[in-house]
């Protein structure tokens, strides 16, 4: 049976395929900004590049399928009247695209930067005064208790395995490592003994800061799961992805004073010749080298 409308149905152009490239790119975008800065930057150029086709097609009023002109074919209409050189229809359609490009960005741009800038912020680090450096003895790990941050009391207690290595071009030189395993960040022990009978407590701005030598003859041990570090902190047995974390320090006024953490993947050497690959800290668990470390969201700086 034929359909008795025939040919006088309208021609509706094809579906575009901007729009779907255009949703494809900001999901990219998206996924990027917590994945990799690269699939960030990949998606954000595909949304530009078809969201500016899409516009265009949507202003220029352009299909693939080419339009008729009024004054040919069956439904031939007179030549229009002198009148509006820009028809009120464009005019509405030009208003309506530019009024919800500004609505959305007012809307997107400053939900965007509080829920993302925050995090790849610099942070702000805290320095912790240790005490003199003769209160360190050369060759000698020290247990360092302290509070990283006083003022929030005892919930910012850290520890930190110190050794003076001595003197590196004519500067002295620290080992200082963090007793945060790098499985899932319980705190790791002296794999040998701890002298409690010669702590010493030490007064400086950061408040008391407890001083117990120790004797790591097997490195570092982590009770929890198994972990094992030797002495300068490289994993040798069990779960941990990686090295242990260490300390930035330097000496001001002949103290010593502990930085910010960062990450490390490896060091080669002992002592004050260690060459430390370091990164940016990293949560435990996480890979920091090998193709491993790209399957892991970027990390905020600290």
């Amino acid at each position: 049976m034929e359909d008795p409308k025939g040919d006088q149905q309208p021609q509706l152009p094809p579906p575009s395929l901007w729009p779907v490239g255009f949703a494809i790119g900001s999901v990219c975008l998206l996924v990027g900004l917590v994945v990799s800065w690269v699939a960030a930057a990949v998606g954000a150029g595909i949304a530009v590049i078809f969201g500016f086709l899409w516009a265009r097609e949507v202003v220029s009023g352009r299909s693939t399928t080419p339009e008729v002109p009024a004054h040919e074919g069956e439904a031939e209409m007179p030549p229009p009247e002198p009148g509006e050189r820009f028809p009120r229809n464009r005019f509405l359609e030009y208003s309506t695209l530019g009024l919800g490009a500004v609505i959305g960005g007012i809307v997107t741009l400053p939900v965007l930067g509080f829920a993302v800038l925050p995090a790849f912020l610099k942070q702000h680090g805290h320095d912790v005064d240790l005490g003199p450096i003769e209160d360190f003895p050369e060759g000698q790990f020290i247990v360092a208790t302290f509070q990283r941050e006083p003022s929030q009391g005892e919930i910012s207690r850290r520890a930190a395995y110190i050794r003076n290595n001595g003197l590196l071009d004519g500067k002295p030189s620290f080992t200082c490592i963090s007793n945060r395993c790098a499985h899932i960040g319980c705190p790791v022990q002296p794999g040998g003994p701890v002298f409690d009978d010669k702590a010493k407590t030490v007064k400086t701005k950061n408040g008391d800061v407890s001083l117990i030598p120790t004797l790591p003859a097997a490195g570092f041990l982590c009770p929890c799961h198994g972990g094992s570090y030797d002495q300068e902190g490289n994993r040798i047995a069990g779960p941990p992805v990686r090295a242990l974390d260490r300390y930035e320090f330097s000496i001001i006024h002949g103290r010593l004073i502990l930085g910010n953490v960062y990450s490390v993947a490896k060091v080669n050497g002992t002592g004050a010749n260690a060459e430390i690959k370091r990164d940016v800290l990293t949560g435990p668990g996480q890979h920091i080298d090998g193709p491993e470390a790209w399957l892991y969201p970027l990390q905020p700086p600290h």
